[in-house]
């Protein structure tokens, strides 16, 4: 019987209870519970803390390891994102990167290629997600629920070794052959932030206005692989993105790319840091006059050529600009390539230093015209086809950045606003008053125009006596040293640059299997599409020296063949877990599969 109550001590239910008070859970039980999950939260936060994991020196567990168990055919939707897989191992040493940072903690990024290969838009969405089928196709039993994902991501966040990860995963990529590192494009993507925090603002080129959040400095090479990324406060710097770009990877790449980017980083003491660095470039020019342009006679545009089905003519000038240096005026000369867009009928100018490497006038053009497709259009599909903006983790910590600028400064501008209406209105009034004059012929000093004429100068007194005081103040405050003003907060980026790393991974997998399924279905305008069709089929069997996916095959004739040509392509590479076991795919009819239950 519950609680120990014994037929044979009687009936009365009061004596029951006395006997029995002392076994009986004493208090609020959803207390009780709250406390004992809280006590186990900090129970396993300790063991995560006491890791001492060195780089490359501890193994994975057997039990731990994935695709460790053995199964028959099963059936799985997310068998699709295999050749993501396949093709991270062979290329990028991808399992073994990860393991070598991270241990154990592996597993959230398993979870975060399933998210940004199906599109997930966060961890919260994969309560919507069979957790035995996506589990099966990432070699885990089962995935957890979101609070065990969740817990997944934090053991891996508390290492904070996504720096050192990312670094280590672009250096292969420029020392293996995997980006292309003669043209470099880079730009500012920004990341809006919805949070109570204040943090520093941006630009949304989207909503047209400045609102809090961050910029990804992303690097893409000419085929829209991205090379490198880093994520600034505020609307960040795209200046010292570039430069920074070439302090970081002088010693692997040897030569320097030529680095493209658009009139945001347009100026001439920023051209003249690039040369004294030795950094080509070749950006847009800015602030031009298309009427001058307008007026250039056509036969100057003596060289033409196509580009992405457009006609162009282009002829080469130059452009100077003075700059001051250690206070010293100096001149730099930029080549400056005028383009003349046939097909629209409009006209342009870029500018370009080459740092010696023999670029042509067309050269120039062509590389400044394939901003557009190789940096511009690859975060437009990113964003439409992968959960770019996810950024999971919004923990924020004071900024080193407190600088706004000096409320003092827009103060006084209101008032020089509110000075020259006034002056405005006196002028207006002034020309319209008569000139009053004395009995002899002299002006009358009381006369309305004489008053109105006193009172400009009064106020035009008092309209400079305010632009010295604005030109004595300092043009940036610390907002800590003023009062009614909370500091900005920096948000903590690890667990977007752990995510981000994943997209850039399976973006640059997404290409290259692009590629190779186009040597088999050269039809521009549909082998993306199949490609992402091919993502989403079915069936995983895993042995005991294998781990095999069968695809179910595409009803057309040429789609199918595309498909498994691309297979055996996969096949081809090799690809094996640490352990040695290999990663197949195939395409083939559905053998009779187990169906899984939760």
């Amino acid at each position: 019987m519950l609680g120990g109550y014994n037929p044979d001590m009687g009936k009365n239910l009061e004596e029951h209870r006395k006997r029995t008070q002392k076994n009986r859970i004493q208090g609020n039980k959803a207390v009780i519970l709250a406390e004992a999950r809280k006590a186990e939260h900090i129970e396993n936060e300790n063991k995560q803390l006491k890791l001492d994991f060195e780089f490359g020196s501890k193994e994975i567990p057997e039990e731990e390891v994935p695709f460790n168990d053995l199964y028959d055919w099963k059936e799985t939707r997310f068998a699709g994102i295999f050749p993501y897989l396949i093709v991270l191992i062979n290329k990028n040493q991808w399992v073994k990167l990860i393991a070598s940072h991270f241990g154990t903690a592996y597993k959230i990024f398993f979870v975060f290629l399933l998210m940004v290969a199906r599109n997930v838009k966060s961890i919260e969405q994969l309560k919507n997600v069979n957790q035995k089928e996506a589990g099966l196709i990432l070699g885990f039993k089962k995935l957890p629920n979101v609070k065990g994902i969740w817990k997944w991501f934090y053991s891996a966040c508390i290492l904070r070794r996504s720096a050192s990860l990312c670094k280590t995963f672009f250096r292969n990529q420029i020392c293996c052959g995997l980006v292309n590192v003669f043209v470099w494009f880079s730009g500012g993507h920004f990341l809006p932030y919805s949070g109570k925090e204040k943090v520093h603002p941006g630009y949304y080129t989207q909503r047209k206005m400045m609102i809090p959040g961050q910029t990804n400095q992303v690097t893409c090479d000419i085929t829209g692989r991205i090379v490198d990324f880093e994520i600034q406060e505020g609307k960040g710097d795209l200046k010292s993105h570039i430069v920074a770009l070439k302090q970081e990877w002088e010693e692997e790449l040897g030569e320097i790319p030529i680095m493209v980017f658009d009139r945001e980083g347009y100026g001439g003491d920023f051209f003249n840091n690039l040369i004294d660095n030795q950094i080509p470039f070749v950006t847009w020019e800015k602030h031009i006059d298309s009427k001058k342009l307008k007026e250039i006679d056509d036969e100057k545009y003596t060289e033409s050529f196509k580009l992405n089905g457009k006609e162009y003519k282009v002829f080469e000038g130059e452009k100077e600009f003075v700059i001051e240096e250690n206070e010293i005026k100096k001149t730099i000369k930029l080549r400056r390539i005028y383009l003349w867009n046939i097909s629209s009928n409009r006209r342009t100018c870029c500018l370009s230093w080459d740092a010696g490497k023999g670029l042509n006038t067309v050269q120039c053009a062509e590389i400044i015209l394939s901003r557009w497709g190789a940096s511009e259009n690859t975060f437009k599909h990113i964003k439409d086809r992968h959960p770019y903006h996810y950024h999971p983790g919004f923990e924020t910590e004071k900024s080193e950045n407190q600088l706004i600028t000096n409320p003092e400064i827009k103060n006084i501008e209101k008032e020089i606003k509110v000075v020259k209406k006034q002056i405005d209105k006196k002028h207006k009034e002034n020309s319209q008053a008569e000139e009053q004059l004395n009995k002899n012929g002299s002006r009358r000093e009381n006369s309305k125009k004489a008053r109105l004429e006193s009172e400009i100068k009064e106020l035009e007194a008092s309209c400079k006596q305010l632009l010295e005081k604005k030109k004595e103040l300092p043009e940036k405050v610390d907002v800590s040293s003023l009062e009614d003003y909370r500091n900005f907060k920096k948000i903590d980026n690890e667990g977007k640059n752990l995510f981000d790393f994943v997209t850039a991974s399976v973006w640059n997998a997404r290409k290259e299997l692009t590629d190779w399924l186009f040597c088999h279905y050269p039809n521009k305008n549909e082998y993306v599409d199949l490609f992402y069709a091919i993502t989403e089929c079915h069936g995983v069997k895993s042995e005991s020296e294998r781990v095999i996916v069968r695809l179910e095959p595409l009803q057309q004739a040429s789609r199918r063949k595309a498909q498994e040509q691309l297979c055996k392509r996969l096949n081809a590479l090799g690809a094996q877990l640490p352990t040695g076991k290999l990663l197949q795919i195939e395409v083939g009819t559905a053998p009779n599969m187990k169906k899984l239950t939760n």
